[in-house]
């Protein structure tokens, strides 16, 4: 370039760096010169992100898009805007729309529930419940039976429930590695949370000299009433997802700014997890009393929780945390037996030494309650960063 020639007064023409990252006009004139024309950088942005701007319909999109775009209210003000939300309004003003006035931004709308995936919401507890009755009831191979038919029926319900309504992703397919993962760690879960319990116990007795039979005081106890009451919460979860992107829809449309937003959307998130884990404690109340079993508050609060939050951050198309996490419980989880049986190897006796520790200071209980509770606090972390910025919070529709 020739000594004395001017910058370029587009950002992102002649930068690697892209719109973001370069000052939108020379120090000095970032008060002179006009919006619109040549040296634009609005009108940089808007061909940058044109797809973003045409396909949405309202400047909350853009503004929610921009942000899952890296752009913050401090790169807002380079562009002469307080905040994204004003450089959305203004963006989604220049769109070209057959001639038609660009209509005033309004508030979001809020997701309504449907009728149709609200009964699929109860489905699995109402299977669950059935099983354990037949478990109750028969006996023998009839036994058997009833226990693999029920439990393909209700993985079924399971899986239909998940797959519509606020618990169902949002954007897209989930990748097949992802989504095997998931599924196998959440399964390995709560079927933990069934035969854990009782296959420490037997280990530590110095068994297990038998299959589970389905009853409580086989050789191998099963417990059937944390399961029965996360079957029965996925009612309650759905609901408390509708009410969090109910209410981040309503805090989007009322904030001026990201942080503004985020400083909102922290408490609500909080609270759903609140309201979830307290309709929770009640099922398991229910169900332990019902059963006449252990209502195991603190693996099936910690448990519920991470299942919760994992389904949370899966629908709002942050897949890849939930299933390292799950994931990393469930191996957890597996150590402990395994350390147990290890420890009766000769010589070997040391590998069983911390477990036993554990079970000697508080139960058997212990393990899961680590294992999950340490995991959803992961995920509690990592959803405060996540799910409390706006675009995660945009309609379906909108690009990414």
């Amino acid at each position: 370039m020739a000594a004395g020639a001017p910058r370029d007064p587009v950002p992102g023409a002649s930068s690697a760096s892209g719109p973001l990252a370069a000052d939108p006009q020379p120090r000095g004139s970032r008060s002179a010169g006009p919006r619109r024309g040549a040296g634009d950088p609005v009108k940089a942005l808007l061909h940058r992100h044109r797809e973003l701007c045409e396909q949405a319909v309202d400047p909350l999109e853009i503004a929610a898009g921009l942000e899952a775009h890296g752009v913050t209210d401090r790169t807002a003000a380079r562009f002469r805007h307080r905040d994204v939300f004003s450089l959305a309004e203004e963006l989604y003003a220049r769109v070209p729309r057959d001639g038609a006035p660009a209509p005033q931004p309004g508030p979001m709308p809020a997701p309504r529930p449907r009728r149709g995936w609200i009964p699929l919401t109860f489905l699995p507890g109402a299977l669950g419940a059935a099983v354990v009755t037949g478990l109750h009831l028969t006996h023998g191979r009839l036994r058997q039976l009833v226990v693999l038919g029920g439990l393909l029926a209700v993985a079924l319900a399971v899986r239909a429930a998940l797959r519509s309504g606020p618990l169902a992703p949002r954007h897209g397919t989930v990748a097949w590695r992802t989504a095997s993962g998931t599924r196998a760690g959440t399964l390995w879960l709560l079927g933990y949370a069934a035969l854990g319990d009782g296959l420490v116990r037997a280990v530590v007795a110095g068994g297990p000299d038998a299959l589970p039979d389905g009853t409580p005081d086989g050789p191998w106890p099963v417990t059937a009433a944390p399961v029965l009451a996360l079957l029965l919460a996925c009612a309650p979860a759905a609901w408390c997802a509708h009410l969090l992107t109910a209410g981040a829809r309503r805090r989007l449309a009322g904030s001026r700014g990201l942080r503004d937003f985020t400083a909102a959307a922290r408490p609500l998130l909080l609270g759903t997890v609140a309201l979830f884990l307290t309709a929770l404690a009640a099922l398991l109340a229910l169900c332990g009393a019902v059963l006449h079993e252990n209502a195991a508050f603190p693996e099936g609060l910690t448990l519920g929780a991470l299942l919760l939050l994992a389904r949370l951050l899966a629908a709002h198309h942050h897949r890849h945390a939930p299933a390292v996490t799950l994931g990393a419980a469930a191996a957890a989880e597996a150590v402990g037996p395994a350390l147990l049986l290890a420890g009766r190897l000769p010589g070997c006796t040391f590998l069983a030494t911390p477990v036993q520790a554990l079970l000697d200071a508080w139960s058997p209980a212990a393990l899961p309650t680590l294992a999950c509770g340490t995991a959803a606090l992961i995920l509690l972390v990592h959803s405060l960063r996540t799910l409390t910025r706006a675009s995660a919070h945009a309609p379906p529709g909108t690009p990414e």
